[in-house]
């Protein structure tokens, strides 16, 4: 096999230009360094940039398309769904309540209606001048202690009861 004569000194230079082109990226590194970052940063505000337009013109293309009163629109929305949940747990808990028999709110504000109407009445038939309703009440409580006492002078004692069983 034969050697071409030029390979040699070709192989030479390669190698010389590549020591050479070390030398120089020694040398000149921090600079080609800043100058990669430099670009790097002015590439990356053209992305923000471009970002930033392509962002504007969605959020244009998707109000126009739902309208400016989008915000508006969802919380109608989610105001009337969410008076459906009320309304729907309320007439759960009412039906519960009416299984448990106990009186709706209505029920006990008619009450309430009926028993501040029978005080009033009785109030009216109970005043016909200067208190006579406070002696209803008092000649009341004597009878209820009156008949107590009686009842108990009837009813016989323990000891007594136990000895006439004898």
């Amino acid at each position: 096999m034969q050697k071409h004569p030029d390979f040699d000194e070709t192989a030479r230079q390669i190698w010389q230009g590549g020591l050479d082109a070390l030398a120089r990226a020694q040398a000149q590194g921090s600079q080609v360094l800043d100058a990669l970052v430099q670009e790097g940063l002015a590439m990356q505000r053209r992305t923000q940039a471009m970002a930033g337009s392509v962002a504007e013109k969605a959020q244009a293309a998707f109000n126009q398309k739902l309208g400016d009163n989008f915000s508006d629109k969802l919380s109608d929305n989610l105001g009337q769904q969410w008076s459906k949940l009320e309304g729907l747990f309320e007439e759960r808990v009412a039906r519960t309540l009416q299984r448990l028999g106990l009186p709706t709110a209505q029920e006990l504000q008619a009450l309430k209606d009926r028993i501040a109407r029978l005080e009033a009445e009785l109030e009216a038939t109970n005043t016909d001048g200067r208190g006579t309703a406070r002696a209803t009440k008092t000649a009341a409580r004597k009878k209820t202690t009156g008949a107590a006492k009686t009842a108990a002078r009837k009813t016989p004692t323990r000891k007594t009861a136990a000895k006439q069983t004898r």
